[in-house]
């Protein structure tokens, strides 16, 4: 169970077994029926399949214990591996899709009109087996939204893994509608370019997803900080700490969805001597990580200037330094 209540392992479980079951009955049914947007459909199952595999091996690299190598440990894992899935949902899934029905439009081979109950039946059925997993991903989404609204909760999520679970499902829905019309517009008119241009659509829907994971995984590669309610809460209780003036800088940075590393520079009461002040630390980062477990690494140093970072209060910075403040080093 991830920070929030949700369980990311469970989503994607449910979507790798949906992926597996979904991918061999599309490339039985694109082998029969000689469907390009069908074939298409089975590469996008296959490799959504190998992502929810990735997805795992990063959850469980990332429970390892921390060591001399990786002093902070590994949960920067489930941000690595989710812009693994990204990078091979494009490539794989789209640029795949897309080239498969470029080359099927440029060079059309005949329909093939009896065996098309195949990708109707396999399509349909997908679509099924599809939102059962979509109803999974979207169920643990709605939790880790917390009232959000959709858009809001995916951009600016420091957990990628349900989010992407969930943009994988919907793409794949999305595809089996596409390339359901695809194939019946080709049947029905006899006109062979309806199939790989669902193919081409479909390759550029996926690349698009793609895309737009890859951007919010790489902002979090980087390190993103943490919210902004996080951030308020950690300066409310860090400054409500008796002995401690206020705080003039507060950094943060995600290091998982549920590891942070929070550095302040604290103004102590001047009239405190050094053992008073280790004493006021140590309350503090108790009181922190009593409210919020996900900040695993505390830094504090005593400095009354600070630079005002991560200290904004109503849109404004804190009062300059008082001169009778001190600076302990």
């Amino acid at each position: 169970m991830s920070s929030g209540g949700h369980d990311s392992r469970k989503v994607v479980i449910a979507a790798l077994a949906g992926n597996l079951a979904i991918a061999a009955f599309k490339f039985v049914a694109a082998y029969l029926s000689h469907s390009t947007a069908t074939l298409a459909e089975a590469v996008h199952s296959l490799a959504d399949t190998g992502n929810q595999a990735l997805l795992l091996v990063g959850m469980r690299l990332a429970a390892r214990p921390a060591n001399e190598r990786f002093p902070f440990g590994r949960s920067s894992e489930k941000y690595f591996w989710p812009f693994v899935v990204a990078l091979l949902l494009f490539s794989v899934g789209g640029a795949f899709a897309i080239f498969e029905g470029v080359t099927q439009l440029l060079e059309p081979s005949p329909v093939h009109a009896g065996s098309a109950l195949w990708s109707y039946g396999v399509l349909g059925l997908s679509i099924l087996l599809e939102s059962a997993s979509f109803k999974v991903a979207y169920t643990e989404f709605k939790v880790l939204a917390a009232g959000k609204g959709w858009r809001e909760a995916i951009l600016k999520t420091r957990d990628p893994t349900i989010p992407l679970v969930l943009a994988e499902d919907s793409t794949a829905l999305v595809g089996l509608v596409i390339a359901l019309l695809a194939v019946a517009a080709s049947r029905l008119t006899g006109l062979a370019f309806f199939d790989p241009l669902g193919s081409v659509i479909i390759g550029v829907v996926l690349c698009a997803v793609a895309i737009t994971l890859a951007w919010v995984t790489h902002g979090l590669l980087i390190g993103e900080s943490a919210s902004p309610d996080d951030q308020r809460e950690a300066l409310e209780l860090a400054e409500g700490t008796p002995g401690v003036l206020r705080v003039t800088q507060l950094l943060t940075m995600h290091l998982g969805p549920d590891v942070v590393i929070l550095a302040l520079k604290v103004a102590f009461d001047p009239e405190l001597r050094l053992a008073q002040i280790e004493q006021v630390t140590n309350t503090l980062e108790e009181r922190l990580r009593e409210k919020l477990p996900q900040m695993r690494k505390i830094f504090v140093e005593a400095d009354s200037a600070g630079d005002g970072r991560g200290t904004l209060r109503d849109g404004k910075l804190p009062n300059p330094p008082s001169t009778s403040d001190v600076t302990v080093a």
